[in-house]
């Protein structure tokens, strides 16, 4: 199975991180250049589910006015909900395997870029080159540049203020901007948040009061897992995570539309 891994998934993108490096002679731009690459690939993949998300969204209204009509018909409000499905041609499960594939993804580039955000030592590129294709293969006594910008890749994007005697951590442009392009992502995902709060409301099981809530809190809390991960991660894996979420907020933007934000956006043309 970690033949199987490797083969398909790790091995493949470890060579291109190292193929792109080989020829721009940095490492933060052959992340750049990676992930954008790996997300253009799997447009195929996301564009569905992007699509049904955006008519889950559509639906949305239609939902919340077959729960207020069966806030007490539990059985009643899952038929209904099921022909609603099958009139406009939605599926709330569709784009799932596409998600998966996607995880797969981010975990084998994960794994890749902790492989070579690793400050130069004995064996290190030694042990690289055991997953690299021969044509690739690097001098053992290569050194891979791990600055980019302002950035150690193999360090934290955190800045240190000294304040009395001692250092406060701060996060760093990076890592803000991934923090903050994954909130604006999430948001975009979920445009009728306030509504369907108080549809849960009104209803007397506590299943939606639970959705509704969890699909609050996440918004918020993967941005701030974000940036508390920031502080222990190598700052390439957040230049990694900014340029994925950044293109994912742009594809989604372009086809499902602002969602979430475009109450914001009204208010910013005012």
């Amino acid at each position: 199975m970690i033949q199987l891994w490797n083969l398909i998934l790790y091995q493949p993108l470890l060579n291109g991180l190292v193929f792109l490096y080989s020829l721009i002679g940095n490492l933060g731009w052959a992340i750049i250049g990676l992930t954008v690459v790996i997300r253009v690939i799997l447009i195929p993949l996301t564009v569905p589910s992007m699509k049904a998300t955006k008519k889950m969204q559509e639906l949305a209204p239609e939902l919340n006015r077959l729960k207020e009509k069966y806030k007490n018909d539990k059985q009643g409000m899952a038929k209904a909900q099921m022909e609603l499905y099958k009139q406009h041609g939605a599926n709330p499960a569709a784009g799932c395997l596409p998600q998966i594939i996607q995880l797969l993804v981010l975990i084998a580039l994960y794994q890749a870029f902790r492989q070579v955000l690793v400050v130069d030592g004995v064996g290190v590129i030694q042990k690289i080159n055991e997953f690299l294709y021969p044509q690739l293969h690097l001098p053992l006594e290569a050194k891979i540049n791990l600055h980019f910008l302002y950035l150690d890749l193999s360090k934290p994007d955190v800045f240190r203020l000294p304040i009395s005697g001692q250092t406060l951590p701060l996060p760093g442009f990076f890592l803000i901007c991934a923090a903050l392009t994954q909130f604006l992502s999430s948001k975009m995902m979920v445009p009728a948040t306030k509504k369907a709060e108080k549809v849960a409301e009104k209803t007397e099981e506590k299943t939606d009061d639970m959705a509704t809530a969890m699909q609050t809190q996440m918004i918020y809390l993967f941005p701030l897992m974000t940036l508390l991960i920031g502080f222990t991660f190598p700052s390439g894996l957040i230049l990694y995570w900014f340029i994925f979420s950044l293109f994912t907020m742009i594809q989604q933007y372009f086809i499902a539309g602002p969602g979430g934000l475009e109450s914001w956006l009204r208010k910013l043309k005012r």
